[in-house]
């Protein structure tokens, strides 16, 4: 893996929060990771408001507002968002004599995307408490400890590389395209109004609830 990737993979991967502000260009796998994050932060009851936000301004600036899949993405309540995308193959009336075999394909595709994305921030939260460590067995405890912090850790970034030719093939499910612009963080700051890191009213958007 190269610096380049690796620095892409951990982009995909990371909170886009204060903490975490995206260092390379905001493409269609950033959007899909705001859309997932958004989804959880409706889970967990906090940091709607921020990632509804996010989302909104990188939709409008790639130009998705006005496609089928940014509509529904626009009317679909967060926490069911990644839930509804495989529907849409029926809301295209030009093409829906193959709109089950994409559905299932989309689904599948947004499944194991989110699996790599809750291992990813699953490890982000070990920092406290790691899983098993309040296992009573010494011996068992040792080896869940050399799974989760050698094993895991040595093969998770290898293997969140197939977030690349799942976002590209999704993005062709979803959107009919390959187009891959992306867009820096102080160009959507300064020309479309994403959420300034730097900004102190940021900070409150993340502890806000809708």
């Amino acid at each position: 893996m190269t610096p380049f990737d690796e620095l892409r993979i951990r982009q995909l991967l990371s909170a886009y929060d204060l903490k975490a502000p995206p260092a390379l260009p905001l493409e269609f796998g950033d959007y899909l990771s705001l859309l997932w994050r958004l989804d959880l932060a409706a889970e967990q009851g906090v940091g709607i408001v921020y990632y509804r936000r996010c989302e909104q301004v990188l939709c409008t600036a790639l130009d998705l507002a006005s496609t089928t899949f940014g509509k529904l993405v626009r009317v679909t309540l967060p926490g069911s968002i990644y839930e509804a995308l495989p529907n849409l193959p029926y809301r295209d009336a030009e093409r829906r004599v193959d709109a089950a075999d994409r559905k299932a394909a989309i689904a599948q595709l947004l499944r194991m995307r989110a699996d790599i994305l809750h291992m990813g921030s699953y490890q982000q939260a070990w920092a406290t408490r790691w899983p098993g460590s309040g296992i009573q067995d010494p011996e068992l405890q040792e080896r869940m400890f050399a799974i989760l912090f050698n094993a895991v850790p040595s093969q998770f970034m290898p293997f969140s590389r197939l977030l690349y030719i799942i976002d590209i093939v999704l993005q062709e499910l979803l959107l009919g395209t390959r187009r891959g612009e992306g867009i820096l963080l102080h160009t959507l700051v300064a020309e479309h109004g994403y959420p300034d890191p730097t900004a102190r009213e940021t900070a409150q958007l993340l502890l806000q609830k809708e």
